[in-house]
């Protein structure tokens, strides 16, 4: 094939996913298999490296893209911290081994800040100035984005949405070691373990979601919780940052009816009026979009 591909790789706490992508943003040859996170840092590697070999086994890409769970080191490509959805994460120089290993130049970014790059150029943040992205899955990230471009800070952890304080997780620990932060009541761990605690036999947010379907009362209200703080959060980076639009993606936006109207009106009765009826959108890409992202780095950096 003579078009000029990209090597993505989306990089999380439950999953890991490749793909072969195109130059206008078509997805080819997708891998994904469940991050094995418990194994360590090391597993983790192998299971990516595995993956990108397989994807190389009949192309030769023009370059790696990785989006990673953890705060990123862009100017270096290492991991600065991570969760301890990634035991052993910290400090993993993903830049390095991957160059090493593939023979590629390789660029590297938060997972979630790659997933907001994937929905400026191809999904539900396209055109727009300035946009606050949030993923809310195994945790909740977040991404401010201005003329299509991430800002990481001055310390690569700008974005941080799951860790704004709010009310609903007053003495609730979050796994950034601290407590009260809106990961801790909002992400899908979090609700599978509230439910659970008010009685549910569930494993899975799925089947939370369920229930709820069924007319479960602590169902409906573990969900109804955990959106309303989240919006709650967004609602006070709105008012500072005055984006555009929020655009809202991850696993536990599939709640669906469960979920999205308690989050809007969060985020409404949070915000200050000169920003009322600001948008709250829903991801367009689902998971394709940190891949998409990554290879956008990848085509940035290399000009």
């Amino acid at each position: 094939m003579s078009e000029r591909l990209t090597l993505a790789l989306d990089i999380g706490g439950t999953k890991t996913a490749a793909a072969l992508v195109t130059e206008d943003g078509a997805l080819l040859e997708r891998r994904r298999s469940r991050t094995p996170a418990s194994l360590g840092a090391g597993a983790v590697m192998a299971e990516a490296l595995g993956m990108a070999r397989a994807l190389m086994a009949d192309h030769a890409p023009v370059g790696v893209g990785i989006g990673s769970a953890g705060v990123i080191d862009t100017d270096t490509g290492t991991v600065c911290s991570a969760t301890d959805a990634l035991p052993g994460w910290t400090g993993t120089d993903l830049r390095g081994i991957f160059h090493r290993e593939l023979g590629l130049p390789v660029s590297v970014a938060n997972d979630v800040h790659a997933h907001a790059l994937g929905e400026y150029w191809r999904g539900a943040a396209r055109d727009q100035e300035c946009v606050l992205f949030v993923a809310v899955g195994t945790g909740v990230g977040g991404a401010l984005l201005i003329d299509g471009h991430v800002r990481n800070g001055a310390r690569s952890a700008a974005g941080h949405v799951g860790h704004v304080p709010v009310p609903e997780a007053d003495g609730v620990a979050c796994p950034c070691g601290t407590n009260g932060h809106v990961e801790a009541v909002a992400s899908g761990p979090a609700l599978e373990r509230a439910h659970r605690v008010a009685g549910g036999p569930v494993t899975r947010l799925e089947d939370v979601v369920e229930a709820a379907d069924r007319g479960v009362p602590s169902a409906r209200t573990v969900l109804a919780v955990g959106a309303r703080a989240l919006g709650t959060a967004l609602a006070g980076a709105a008012n500072v940052l005055d984006p555009d639009l929020i655009v809202v993606g991850g696993g536990v936006t599939a709640a669906g009816k469960h979920w999205w109207p308690h989050l809007r009106q969060g985020v409404t009765d949070g915000t200050i009026p000169a920003l009322r009826g600001l948008p709250v959108a829903a991801s367009q890409l689902g998971a394709d979009a940190a891949l998409l992202g990554a290879a956008r780095l990848v085509r940035r950096e290399q000009g």
